[in-house]
């Protein structure tokens, strides 16, 4: 990138009326804090001087104690804060700015989208930086990149309360379609007839934990589900495996669906009868919708790139 280039130049994304805004709605109603906090934080703030006042503010709000020019000129003079934000003229200037507090969930969904598209800028000059360096790994810079971009999608405006009757209602249709579907297994079917049964199926949203000592046949049971998944339902499954190898899981897929024991098929201890059985079960589990990543010390939020670029390049 040469020196030249205008957008080096150029003012990052910004919108200091709306962040002016903000801060006099919150002098003319303290409770308006709280609406800014459910959408935005003081590292939002474009302006540094900006970031000072919120973030007492805040301080104040937490302590209970009113928050107004008297106060917040006082509590930044005793952190020796109050010239270099311009002094107790500006807090009162941001005050005659905003007619009401009532539109401050707007403005600091503003100032919110703004600090997005600079933290995109920032990720993007890092990646850039780091396919010129000598050296670089490429698939290392693409798991950089994916997840600083999925960083701040995480980080984006999220819903907040939603009333009841908006609940009730979509429920409701969930419940007539369940009722027109008339199965016992509503989600993905575990293979498991006790569990199922309790469960009807794998939900949508489910987080399930399976929990046990050493040694006690999770992974196999975790196995087993995805084997099932994947081959009587064809419903695609990923799976991560931070200990055993992809080759370590194949070998248990394989002794499980061709009913042959694990121990001799890893010893290679196999008689005439088993080798069809394998040949079949390798031809099915070979067609199924089963994808496996071995990556250890993996991260949540590697993770989540990988079943994004997984959904993305299989088409599910």
């Amino acid at each position: 990138m040469r020196d030249s280039d205008p957008s080096l130049y150029k003012i990052p994304p910004q919108n200091l009326e709306a962040e002016q805004s903000i801060l006099g709605s919150v002098l003319l109603e303290n409770s308006a804090i709280n609406s800014v906090l459910e959408v935005m934080s003081k590292d939002d703030f474009y302006s540094e001087a900006h970031r000072k006042i919120f973030n007492v503010m805040v301080e104040l709000s937490e302590k209970n104690e009113p928050v107004d020019i008297i106060t917040l000129s006082n509590a930044l003079k005793d952190r020796k804060l109050l010239d270099s934000i311009g002094g107790t003229a500006y807090l009162a200037s941001l005050v005659d700015n905003v007619p009401s507090a009532a539109n401050v969930t707007n403005y600091a969904k503003i100032a919110k989208e703004k600090a997005i598209l600079r933290g995109l800028i920032s990720s993007a000059t890092e990646i850039i930086n780091s396919c010129y360096e000598t050296g670089t790994d490429v698939d290392q810079v693409l798991d950089q990149a994916e997840n600083s971009i999925f960083e701040i999608a995480e980080n984006k405006v999220r819903p907040s309360f939603h009333p009841i009757r908006e609940i009730v209602k979509d429920s409701f249709r969930s419940i007539e379609d369940l009722y027109a579907r008339k199965e016992l297994i509503t989600g993905v079917p575990t293979g498991f007839e006790k569990i199922d049964d309790l469960t009807s199926g794998l939900q949508q949203s489910d987080l399930i934990i399976i929990a046990g000592r050493p040694s006690m046949g999770k992974t196999a049971f975790a196995l087993n589900i995805a084997q099932f998944a994947a081959l009587e339902s064809q419903t695609p499954v990923a799976v991560f495996s931070l200990e055993m190898s992809k080759e370590q899981l194949v070998f248990r897929l394989l002794a499980s669906e061709a009913k042959v024991d694990s121990q001799r098929l890893r010893k290679g201890f196999l008689g005439e009868t088993d080798w069809p059985k394998l040949t079949a079960a390798a031809g099915r589990l070979s067609e199924a919708p089963l994808f496996i990543d071995d990556t250890p010390a993996i991260t949540v939020l590697e993770m989540k790139a990988k079943s994004r670029r997984l959904k993305a390049d299989a088409g599910l």
